[in-house]
């Protein structure tokens, strides 16, 4: 039976359970597990492990369950040195007594063990990157006993994650490029369904004025929004800016800051985290906002573009989904995979953008199709949920 089936087949309210990696902060992820709340304002979540107040206010409302990973020593800042006890821990869950079993998974939640007749729906950001395609990236130290033992614990975590996806009822994946992972690594098919984006936050500055200018080129830095790990490649949009006397503005935290710091000139400033209206703000002044690794989907691009603010990015991976070369950006795609190519088609793109003049109200209407209303309608549609309820959860 589908889900679609099963929400019509029962025509009271559903006994829902949402199943999430976990609570730590609100990034993509959580935004979209919070849009999902919305359509089940009851429905308890759990999850690995819940920091109390490191998420908003509608999801620390709904009823919260973790794993016995809680009250391990250490876990707030070193969760993920427990990895290897992740499917034992999504696995002690008790689910029987739901009949609707959502899961929003980039680790290991499409994991959890649904009770026999419930339908496990599970929204996928992505396959375990690090268990995957990009294990090398996230792990360059290759010798040494930590990294002998740290590549059985990957080659175990691979195996148990194939051997879960049949838990799955129906997938529903970011994008095409995660419903191309999706079936290369666990050999199912995926409905696309983009993950919801404020666009009624994130809005040019010309909204608010009738005389302002639709020149989306005007902006005097180039920006980054990402979290400072190796694989969003950070480091190249640093060096492109640098050698081109370009500023740049970087938002978001991670391992890689000390390193980046290093090798940035004097017109790179670390922002580090800022709140909503201060990014809005800067998406606003920017020239372009950079995305020079391959992301799974890619939320800032679509904040840039609601802000009327070009995007020049890798062209590969979910940023297909959202970006159409000389309409909302630039794409470029490196003769090869080295630092040099990329950082050398990098510049070619920033300069190439520097000389287009994409019209705002262009970019900011193309963005309009990543919105929560378009999410939701999209959700409830593919779980047969009714038309009025979708609109009121809206």
């Amino acid at each position: 039976m589908s889900a679609v089936s099963v929400a019509q087949a029962h025509p009271r309210e559903l006994k829902v359970a949402l199943v999430h990696d976990w609570l730590t902060g609100m990034r993509g992820g959580e935004k979209v597990l919070e849009a999902i709340a919305s359509l089940f304002p009851r429905a308890p979540i759990y999850t690995l492990l819940h920091l109390r107040g490191s998420v908003s206010p509608e999801l620390e409302s709904h009823p919260i369950h973790t794993s016995f990973l809680q009250r391990a020593p250490g876990i707030a800042k070193h969760y993920r040195r427990y990895l290897p006890l992740f499917p034992a821990a999504i696995e002690d869950f008790d689910l029987s007594p739901y009949e609707l079993i959502i899961s929003s998974s980039h680790c290991v939640a499409k994991g959890v063990i649904p009770p026999p007749g419930a339908e496990h729906v599970c929204y996928c950001h992505t396959p375990m990157r690090y268990a995957w395609d990009q294990e090398h990236a996230y792990f360059p130290r290759r010798r040494g006993l930590v990294a002998r033992l740290r590549g059985l614990a990957l080659t175990a975590l691979r195996g148990w994650d194939v051997a879960s996806a049949p838990r799955v009822d129906r997938f529903l994946a970011n994008s095409n490029f995660v419903a191309e992972r999706i079936r290369r690594y666990y050999g199912r098919d995926a409905q696309v369904l983009a993950p919801p984006v404020d666009t009624e936050f994130f809005t040019p500055a010309a909204a608010t004025s009738s005389t302002a200018s639709t020149d989306a080129t005007s902006g005097e830095y180039c920006l980054v929004v990402a979290a400072l790990a190796p694989y969003k490649r950070v480091d190249l949009a640093v060096r492109a800016c640098a050698e081109a006397s370009i500023p740049l503005r970087v938002v978001g935290t991670g391992p890689e800051r000390e390193r980046l710091e290093r090798i940035s000139a004097g017109t790179t400033r670390f922002l580090g985290h800022v709140d909503g209206e201060q990014l809005r703000d800067l998406y606003r002044g920017a020239l372009c906002l950079l995305q020079p690794g391959i992301e799974d989907f890619g939320i800032a691009p679509v904040e840039a573009l609601a802000c009327g603010t070009p995007v020049v990015a890798r062209g590969q991976g979910g940023v297909l989904d959202i970006v159409e070369d000389g309409q909302h950006g630039t794409l470029y795609r490196p003769e090869d995979d080295s630092d040099e190519a990329g950082l050398r088609a990098l510049a070619q793109a920033i300069d190439k953008q520097r000389h287009i003049r994409s019209n705002m109200l262009d970019l900011r209407n193309h963005a309009e199709r990543f919105s929560r209303h378009s999410f939701l309608n999209g959700l409830g549609a593919a779980l047969g949920l009714r038309a009025d309820r979708r609109r009121g959860s809206a």
